[in-house]
This record gives structure tokens, sequence and C-alpha cells, in this order.
């Protein structure tokens, strides 16, 4: 994952995403395969311009030579917007962290289940850290507020609440519930991957069911983890096999998550014992 000071850096593209929440956090649950097929409608798009472009071109030159002018803009419609490219860069991006290799066993499924979660929570942090800057301006007034004790520092303070910038809207709350929410689930899935990946007794149990089954490891369908029951359900094929019960000695709680804090600012690099 990138550095703290590189998350907290807000850039215009991560407030472009925060605008439009809803179909940035709908690109979580988005398969190998929806994500390359979101790639492949921006490429047309861009595509499309690219044939207007020749079309414009060609008839633009026509008329030149005859004598007849080309108005402004007329060639508008074959640049290709910023949103378009963005639109591009974004499923470019997403397809390029996805793991498409197949695991050849257990360990290896896990991994890139971590790794692919990992990436997951990277974007969810970054969300959560752009919604926080937004709630955090609207909460600056409190070190106004308390040394408005005078006349014209209440019209002051009172014109600021006037704005939206320094007021909290139900939209913003919803947008940062909301990137808390996929911390939380990113988190929880990246950590439990990687905890299964180094439990043996876990892929041996998983090696064991492939083999006897015929199955390939990462020939999988779907995979999921359910916390509250320690939960792994694998799908091979639709059929669906659970294995409960091996993680329970790696569940955190909040205290342990605010120790893991203090622990990380303290000495930087996490540790399993922290």
């Amino acid at each position: 994952m990138r550095s703290m000071k590189q998350r907290l850096l807000l850039t215009a593209g991560t407030l472009a995403l925060l605008v439009n929440g809803s179909g940035v956090l709908a690109e979580y649950s988005q398969t190998g395969q929806q994500k390359i097929t979101e790639l492949k409608g921006t490429i047309d798009i861009i595509n499309n311009k690219l044939l207007a472009s020749g079309q414009l071109t060609n008839g633009a030159v026509g008329y030149a030579t005859v004598g007849r002018v080309v108005i402004d803009d007329a060639l508008e419609g074959a640049k290709i917007t910023d949103a378009q490219y963005v639109a591009y860069q974004a499923a470019l991006d997403k397809v390029l962290a996805h793991d498409y290799a197949t695991a050849e066993d257990a360990k290896q499924l896990f991994t890139q289940e971590h790794t692919a979660s990992m990436n997951q929570l990277t974007l969810a942090v970054d969300l959560l850290t752009t919604a926080t800057a937004v709630l955090a301006t609207a909460t600056s007034v409190s070190s106004i507020a308390e040394e408005a004790d005078t006349k014209p520092e209440q019209v002051a303070l009172q014109g600021m609440l006037q704005t939206d910038e320094y007021t909290i809207q139900a939209s913003e709350v919803a947008t940062y519930n909301d990137a808390v929410e996929n911390v939380e689930k990113y988190a929880q899935q990246a950590g439990a991957f990687m905890a299964a990946a180094n439990n043996t007794e876990l892929t041996a149990s998983i090696d064991s069911y492939t083999a006897t089954n015929n199955l390939v490891a990462g020939n999988y369908t779907a995979i999921t983890y359910t916390q509250a029951a320690d939960e792994f359900v694998i799908t091979w094929s639709g059929a669906g096999t659970g294995w409960t019960g091996y993680l329970t000695d790696d569940m955190k709680d909040a205290t342990a998550i605010y120790g893991a804090n203090t622990y990380m600012q303290q000495n930087g690099t996490p540790i399993k014992e922290m």
C-alpha cells in the first residue's frame, strides 16, 4: 500500500470519485471479467472519437479544397473529453490491479485474494481520506466558534455557517459512513485471506478436497469469508463447500485496532503481535 502521506494527498480525480460515490462503491463487487468489460466500453468510446475524427477531417479538407468555410467547433465531436479519458484510466487501473492468474493450490488462492483485497482497501482508504477532509473542513469552525465572543466574530461565524463548505450535508455523512464500512470490509477480507494463506491446517484441508474431487484450486467461481461465522465458502462449478473455525485466534476488536494504530505510529511497520 502507498504511504500514509501519499494517501492523504487529495487529488481532483479522487474528489471526482467522491462526487460519484455510489458508482465507485459499486466497483468493489466487480469481477475480473466485469472490469474488462468496463474497460472495453471506455475504449469503444475513444474508438468512436477516432472514427469521427477521420470522417470530420476528410469532410473538412474537402470543403477547404472547394472554398467552403468550416465553422468554429465543427470538429469538437472528434475530441476525447477529460471525463472520457479519466473513465478509461480508471477502468485500465482496475484491470491492471486485478489478479487473473490461476492458483494451483489453496495457499496461492488465498494469497491472490489477499492482493486483490489490499488493492480494494487502498481505494477505500483513499475515498475515506477524501470524505474525512470534506467533513473536517466543516468541523474546523469549532475553533472559530470557541473564540467568537464578540459581535463581529459571531457575525463572521454566522456567515461561514451559511456556506456549503462549512456545513455538513447529509450526503457527505452518507459518503463518509460508506467509506468507513468499506475500509472495515476490505481490511477484514484482506486480513482473513492472509491469515488463511498462512494457516497450514486450512490450506491442507482445501488441497485435499480439490485433489479428491479433481479440481484446480484457482478455478473457483466464488469465494466468500463471513467473519461472524469464521467461515470460508468456496464454490467450484456450482458446488459450494465451507471451512469454519480456522481463524479464531486471529480476530481483533476495536480496542486492539486502536492499539495497533499506536504501535504503528511509534514503530512504523506493522507486525502480527502488535
